[in-house]
């Protein structure tokens, strides 16, 4: 609101008191750029509930989910903005480091990693046990549960530790969320579905440590997202060869998931190793 005065034409102080309000606004409510990202994270972990609530759970219910053709394009979205929330979750970081970050930066980002790789993969699990016909409701609900769990304690561990830098202690959320969902879509039997999702869980409050995506690896995480979300969209409108296409990518990214723990131990018992050669060769 401007008020003139009309004698001076000019002014008041009513600008300059709002002007001084927003000065004067906490730094801890100010939304920063990275800030915004991160709130489309959480966005993308909420629609991608709602993707898999209206295209790929209600149908099951209603019985109109027909050939599955439904199903396999409303999974597809779902899933598609799993990896774009993962696509803000990893500029929200580099802009915040380029530019500025606000107070309320890293409590924002837990909380929608929560949601987008938290909540709607554990969502994701629980449909899959009700919509799958050699699936067990019960049991997936207790996979579900697990998968949130895993993430709430893992995000939950990176708040108060700290690790060396350029690693994650543990499987990242947003890594363990599409393993979990492409572990659903190879459509393998229930058992071993089952087991490869707590293992993911598992591999998330573990003590392995995963490089950070940075530099290099950044550039290929994201190559590997564009990759991942044509294929799912092939896949979404039932191009020639695009189910082969997704299984495939599927399989690599949970061999990806399953082999850096290997490479992980297998350095950790060198250096084990390398460190006891040099107490024996000190001692003697």
């Amino acid at each position: 609101m401007t008020v003139i005065d009309p004698d001076s034409k000019t002014t008041t102080w009513v600008d300059d008191a709002v002007d001084d309000a927003v000065d004067d606004m906490p730094l801890s409510t100010r939304l920063s750029i990275a800030d915004t990202l991160t709130l489309a994270n959480a966005t993308c972990g909420f629609l991608a509930v709602y993707f898999t609530t209206t295209g790929v759970l209600m149908p099951h219910l209603m019985g109109t989910d027909g050939d599955g053709g439904i199903a396999r394009h409303s999974a597809a979205t779902a899933v598609m903005l799993m990896l774009l929330a993962s696509v803000f979750d990893l500029f929200d970081g580099l802009v915040a480091r380029k530019l500025r970050a606000s107070a309320m930066g890293a409590e924002l980002d837990n909380l929608s990693d929560l949601i987008s790789f938290g909540l709607a993969p554990a969502y994701f699990v629980l449909v899959y046990g009700i919509v799958a016909d050699d699936a067990h409701q019960r049991v997936s609900t207790v996979a579900a549960v697990v998968v949130l769990l895993a993430v709430v304690l893992r995000l939950a561990r990176f708040s108060c530790t700290t690790v060396r830098d350029g690693v994650f202690q543990g499987m990242p959320s947003p890594f363990g969320a599409l393993t979990v969902v492409s572990i659903v879509l190879l459509e393998l039997p229930f058992v071993p579905t089952l087991l490869a999702i707590v293992g993911v869980a598992w591999l998330m409050v573990s003590r392995v440590e995963y490089p950070k995506p940075r530099g290099r690896l950044a550039v290929a995480t994201l190559v590997w997202i564009f990759i991942s979300m044509t294929c799912l969209t092939a896949w979404a409108f039932d191009a020639p060869g695009a189910a082969a296409l997704l299984q495939t990518g599927c399989a690599l990214q949970v061999v990806t998931a399953a082999t850096i723990p290997l490479f992980a131990t297998a350095r950790r018992v060198n250096t084990i190793r390398d460190n006891r050669r040099e107490a024996r060769a000190a001692q003697g």
